[in-house]
This record gives C-alpha cells, structure tokens and sequence, in this order.
C-alpha cells in the first residue's frame, strides 16, 4: 500500500531529485568521456600522421635510396631492405616501402612482395605528388604517407611509410584504459556529492514543509480564536441584555443552554472567591460528563476579590489541559494572599512524553491526540505566567500524570478592595 504521508512524500521526491542528479552527472560524464575519446582518436591519428609523413620524407632524402632506385633492381633490393628494416624498428612504424619510377617495391616486410607492384595505384606520387591517408594493401588497412623520390627534376621512386589502422585502434584502446579510471571516480564522486546536495536539500525541504504545516496550524488557531471571540462577544451581548432587563431567569436558562452543568457535583462548594468557586464547579460538571472526577485541594485558600481574569485564565486552562489529558482524577489546588497566587494541577492521565516537556507551551505542540490536540491552552497559561513575572514548573504527579505549578505576584491593582 502507497503511503500517503508528508515524510513519505519528502522521501520519493528526495529520491526522484537524487535520481534526477545522478542521471545528470552520467550524462555529463557520458558526453564529456565521448569528446574526450573524440580528441584522443584525433590527436593519436595527427601525431601518427606527421609520423610516417616525416618517415617517409626522410628516407626519400637519402642519396642512398635516390642513388639505388635508379640502378639494377636486385642490387637496389639488396642494399634497400636492411636500410628499410632498420628505420621500420626505430620509427615503430608496419612497414617500409620503396618502389623504383614504374612502382616495383624494391623493400617489403613480406619478402615474397619484394619485386612485385604495388598493389595500390602509384602514378599520383609517380608524378611527384605527396599522399597521406588510409589505404587497404597486402598487410591490411593501414595509415600511409607516400612521397616522389626525385633527383633533381626527376622522379626515380617513391617512399611509402604506414602504420596499420589496427595499432591505432589499440593505441586508443590504451588510451581509453588509461582514461576509464578516471571516467569512474568522476561518475563516484559526482554521485556522492549529488548525495550529500539531496540530503542538503532534503532537510532544507523538511525544514520548509515544517514551517508550511505550523504556519496553516496558526492560520487554523487563528480563524478559530477569531470565530470564538466573535461568537463569545455576540453570547456576552445577549447575557448583559437580558440581565439588564432584569431577566435574570431568562439569563440563566441561557447560560444552561450554552453551558450545561451536571448537578450533584459541588467539587468546589468550600471556595471563598465566588468567580473561582463558579468557575471549578463548570469543570467538575464537564470533567464529570466526562465519566471523570474533578478534585479541589482541601487547602485551596482564596481571598475573595484577589483573583483577576489572568488568574482564572490560567485556572482554568490547566484544569481543562488535565481534563482532556485521558485521566480519571484531576486535583486542583489555588492558594491566594497578597504576597501572591499558588496554583497546582495534577493528573492521573498518560503524562507528558520527554522529548515533548521542553516545547509544551509552545503554541500549536500537544500532547493530545485526536481533534483535542490545538496546542492553544497553555501556550494562553505561558503568556499569561510571563506577563505577570511569574513561574511555571512541569512534573509528574503522585498518580503518575502531569503536574502543573504556577507561582505569580499579586498585581498591585489586586490590593485595592
């Protein structure tokens, strides 16, 4: 089954971009070895070239070959073919040739072609012209250079130097052989940094799809807020209308509606603070309709009038943070005096995982799953704690969950009552 996940997206187009390179550096490895080989075979055939054309002028400028050409043809054969067996294996060169003026080879590598014709049409050089080129005779296909013996304004023979086509083949086979190495490590090297360019921009393209994602999760969170505040302020209206009105029955049936409370609960009966005392008794009765039981610490001591909306704020989130966290038990503890506000929210859910507790009040990082998981909460209880100078502190509960304490100042406004 194809997976249908960011990181397996980022992996087949990360190996589609490293195949997509490697193919590229082939390439170019391809074209770059044929050009190569291309100047290779063509600078093997030059310098053969100028070889045999140097050869074959040299030996034409010998008096001994212009002196013996013009004489008997076996004293010519005689004297020729050591002279031509010599230069042969000193230049390197397939053979030597040298005819009188009707095209009689007086030398020959193979002795039963001495005092034959040559098996090639000679009258061009006869008439004094030079040849280079390739041309098939009876030791096979060879590179050749034919030059006009002359003395003075005569053309007495002719000089025919070559080497076969097959050496050059092999000189180029040797020259690829000495190139192929380095074809490979070029094919290696290309590949390997293609590599580590696609592992450079891989993460770079992680790092991007990240910062994509957590900006749609903020542009998520953000609608949301703006839809609730909306909503909420539109609810407020409606609250303060009908209590204005001395409605305030109607009021209250509308705020069971919005808000529906479970009777029976009284978790917070014993608190002093009115707004705190309502407000844990709303989160008992939603923990309760939960199936979950919401406790107030025996302890909670609160000075009436104390508490601001930034205290309830963070309250309040911490207790529904714990709420949705999974557990059965949420255990909630609020000391407040003028020297300032103590909070404690424990839980017995799964807890927080370790590599989540430094990023937890970031906003949109959660550690609930499911369409709970809006990373808002306690980013509000971070801004809120900061705002005040204040601390927040995370550990793990006597029960195995999460714990949560905050230590805030009184703000001087709190003092006036």
């Amino acid at each position: 089954m194809t997976s249908n996940t960011p990181g397996a997206s980022t992996k087949t187009r990360t190996l589609a971009i490293l195949v997509m390179q490697c193919v590229v550096v082939l390439a170019c490895v391809a074209v770059t070895t044929l050009v190569a080989l291309a100047v290779q075979d063509r600078s093997i055939r030059v310098a053969t070239t100028e070889r045999v054309l140097d050869v074959s002028r040299s030996l034409a400028d010998l008096d001994q070959v212009r002196t013996a050409v013009q004489g008997d043809t076996a004293s010519a054969m005689a004297e020729l073919q050591p002279l031509a067996d010599i230069l042969q294996e000193a230049s390197g060169v397939d053979y030597v040739v040298i005819t009188d003026a009707a095209g009689i080879r007086l030398t020959h590598p193979t002795p039963d072609q001495r005092g034959l014709r040559v098996s090639t049409d000679p009258s061009a050089v006869l008439d004094g012209e030079t040849f280079v080129g390739t041309e098939t005779g009876t030791i096979g296909s060879t590179l050749r250079a034919k030059v006009p013996v002359s003395d003075g304004d005569e053309i007495v023979g002719a000089a025919s130097v070559g080497i076969l086509e097959s050496s050059i083949a092999s000189d180029l086979s040797a020259a690829v052989g000495g190139l192929l190495p380095w074809v490979l490590g070029s094919v290696v090297i290309g590949c390997f940094v293609s590599a580590l360019l696609t592992g450079v921009l891989r993460r770079s393209i992680r790092r991007l799809e990240d910062r994509a994602r957590d900006a749609e999760t903020q542009r998520r969170i953000a609608e949301a807020l703006r839809d609730q505040t909306h909503e909420f302020r539109t609810r407020l209206h409606v609250i303060r209308g009908l209590v204005a009105e001395g409605e305030a029955e109607a009021a209250l049936d509308y705020v069971d509606r919005l808000v529906p409370l479970t009777t029976g609960t009284a978790a917070a009966a014993a608190v002093g603070d009115p707004a705190l005392r309502t407000l844990l008794d709303a989160l008992a009765s939603e923990f309760h309709a939960r199936g979950g039981r919401l406790e107030v610490d025996p302890l909670t001591t609160v000075e009436p009038g104390l508490l601001d909306d930034a205290d309830l704020l963070v309250v309040g989130n911490l207790c529904r943070n714990a709420i949705e966290a999974g557990g059965q038990t949420v255990r909630v503890l609020v000391v407040a005096d003028p020297t300032g506000v103590h909070v404690d929210v424990a839980d017995d859910g799964p807890g927080i995982a370790a590599d989540l507790v430094d990023r937890i009040f970031e906003r949109g990082v959660s550690s609930k799953g499911g369409p709970d998981a809006r990373g808002v909460g306690l980013d509000l209880v971070r801004r809120a704690v900061a705002g005040r100078g204040g601390t927040i502190t995370v550990g793990r509960s006597p029960w195995g969950g999460a714990r949560f304490t905050v230590e805030m100042p009184i703000p001087a406004r709190g003092l006036v009552r």
